[in-house]
């Protein structure tokens, strides 16, 4: 039987996109992130975040960072068509299957598993999750939205009863509209997560503290949580 070909293609471009990592090995942490970089950056890029988040009191968890191919998870604004973006849209959005494979295989349940991005990345992984379903410990969306024209409900039937999703975006965001990251925390309430949006008023295109000290709380109360149930 010939093995799967990961190697980038055009009808899957990011095939075999690389995995990097920081802190320990999947399986050896209570909690895993999932960090999906925005366009023009880099998995090493988004684990910047890494030492931020510790200061702030995360604990010692799994990190783990796809790389997009060519750094860019797909070609146009995530406000067009889904259409317009693929297949690289369809390709990343396997790229998080994989990924998050993986720490289910090394024995992480979803609702120890955080998926979250900045811009790009942000957007990629609500989308990933809002398709996706179930539980996770959490979805950050740094300056992100829901992919597509339109918020169309028909592309989310799966529930996300016991997600946390956090949404944080500027109010004058020149990539992201306030009025979808507020369309995509009705969308994903809708489907049963329990959201946080946070729109801080005049912020540029990029982290703020707020949101790197909520992240870095989630992460510590999951480990708690965690730390007692195998207790």
């Amino acid at each position: 039987m010939r093995g799967v070909d990961l190697r980038p293609s055009r009808s899957d471009p990011h095939a075999g996109a690389p995995i990097l990592r920081a802190g320990p090995p999947p399986g050896e942490a209570s909690v895993s992130v999932v960090l999906v970089h925005g366009r023009g950056d880099s998995a090493q890029g988004i684990l910047s975040l890494v030492e931020p988040l510790r200061e702030r009191g995360a604990p010692d968890v799994t990190f783990l960072a796809p790389e997009a191919t060519d750094n860019a998870w797909y070609p146009q604004r995530f406000m067009e068509s889904v259409e317009r973006n693929q297949p690289h849209l369809d390709s990343a959005l396997a790229v998080l299957d994989r990924t998050v494979a993986t720490l289910e295989a090394a024995g992480l349940p979803r609702e120890r598993i955080v998926i979250a991005g900045f811009s790009q990345g942000a957007c990629l992984a609500l989308e990933w999750v809002a398709r996706a379903g179930g539980a996770f410990g959490g979805v950050v969306a740094l300056s992100g939205g829901l992919i597509g024209s339109d918020v169309d409900p028909a592309r989310y039937p799966r529930r996300l009863d016991g997600t946390v999703a956090f949404l944080g975006c500027s109010d004058v965001d020149g990539h992201i509209p306030e009025t979808r990251v507020h369309a995509s925390a009705r969308q994903v309430e809708a489907q049963g997560a329990e959201v946080i949006a946070r729109i801080y008023p005049g912020m540029p295109h990029t982290v703020n503290d707020d949101e790197l000290r909520w992240f870095a709380d989630r992460l510590r109360a999951l480990h708690t949580v965690a730390g007692v149930q195998s207790a």
